[in-house]
């Protein structure tokens, strides 16, 4: 679909990471399709800022693969599929994996407890057919990791093969393929309440590579 042509509610004064999530995002739900145009002016009347915050965005999302820019042609969003697709997935799963081994030794019942709850809201949502709940329950799911293991690098590493991956885990997410998530994430906790780190990463490195097996 075309950029939306009504001017953005946001601050003129916007900042450019948040141009950047704008963006993001857009491309992300599909507001932005693939193959669509970006163009300058279009986005400074929709974003109500300026041309560098929006070139630095843009740059920004080509470096994470969500945007084509063709110099002195045209800036496009990329295609959800392809080899930027396979790279984000090769490293989220690596990183997810990784998270899982370092947290697990350091998972408290608390932290157990908010597994089974991400991955009940995960189900239900599913049976919703809300895709929306079902990407926040599954950030919440695979956030208890991250957050346990103790490297603040591994979040922000993974923030740009996450924005890549989200078009897939919405397709996914959106059809009856995405319920063997539940099945997954059901061994995951199994594997983490007994301790078996080694386990839990290898379940949680199948969760993510299984992401585009359905396509």
């Amino acid at each position: 679909m075309p950029v939306p042509s009504t001017r953005s509610v946001r601050s003129r004064t916007l900042l450019r990471d948040e141009v950047y999530q704008t963006l993001r995002d857009a491309i992300v739900d599909g507001t932005l399709a693939p193959g669509e145009r970006l163009r300058d002016p279009e986005l400074e009347t929709w974003l109500g800022v300026s041309r560098t915050p929006i070139r630095e965005a843009l740059l920004r999302l080509e470096r994470s693969g969500l945007v084509v820019a063709k110099p002195g042609r045209a800036t496009t969003v990329a295609p959800a599929d392809g080899q930027a697709v396979r790279n984000a997935q090769q490293v989220a799963a690596a990183l997810h994996e990784l998270a899982a081994r370092l947290a697990v030794p350091q998972l408290g019942e608390q932290d157990l407890d908010a597994l089974e709850a991400a991955n009940d809201d995960f189900r239900a949502a599913l049976q919703a057919h809300d895709v929306d709940r079902a990407l926040q329950a599954d950030d919440r799911f695979h956030e208890v990791f991250v957050a346990a293991s103790g490297n603040a690098m591994i979040a922000e590493v993974l923030e740009g093969a996450t924005s890549v991956l989200r078009r897939i885990e919405r397709i996914r997410f959106s059809s009856l393929d995405g319920r063997d998530s539940v099945r997954q994430h059901g061994a995951i906790i199994e594997a983490a309440r007994a301790g078996a780190a080694d386990r839990a990463a290898d379940l949680v490195r199948a969760n993510w590579m299984a992401l585009t097996l359905a396509e």
